[in-house]
């Protein structure tokens, strides 16, 4: 059975698409990239069809990261099919609460700063987009660091699907 994990921000373009692809070469280098499924998605379809920002595949690049992407937009049918549901930030954490259609649903959906346990009451993210490469990496920065601790949940739920 395979897990599934969605990275949620608003376009689609800079945080989501980063953490979905730090996420994916955590799970690949943990040996579960054949049981793990990880995508992302915006709460918006301003971008859908997109590339990823520019800065976003640089800093992903440059820090040996895979930067395919195509942008879309978060539909709530989907939850029926994922397991886990990271927001970036708190905004989109109640987003995505809201367009939940079941109490389940909407408790699959979680702050990617959760799983850091470094990093203290502010768990958003924040939004790179309106200002210079600095902002790309500290989200990477972010995103990493809260990857080994998401990683160790999805592989405790990696294991319970299977049992």
């Amino acid at each position: 059975m395979t897990y599934r994990v969605c990275f949620v921000c608003t376009g689609n373009i800079c945080r989501s698409p980063m953490a979905e692809s730090v996420f994916r070469a955590h799970v690949a280098e943990a040996g579960l990239d054949d049981r793990v499924e990880v995508d992302s998605a915006g709460t918006g379809g301003w971008h859908e069809g997109d590339g990823a920002d520019p800065r976003t595949v640089r800093v992903l690049e440059e820090h040996g990261y895979d930067s395919d992407h195509t942008a879309r937009q978060f539909q709530a049918s989907w939850f029926a099919r994922l397991d886990l549901v990271i927001a970036l930030d708190s905004g989109h954490l109640k987003a995505l609460r809201r367009l939940a259609p079941t109490e389940e649903d909407a408790r699959k959906v979680r702050l990617l700063r959760s799983y850091d346990t470094t990093a203290g009451d502010d768990l958003d993210v924040p939004d790179p987009y309106y200002g210079g490469l600095d902002g790309f990496e500290e989200c990477l920065e972010m995103v990493e660091a809260a990857s080994e601790g998401l990683l160790a949940a999805v592989r405790d739920g990696v294991e319970a699907t299977a049992s």
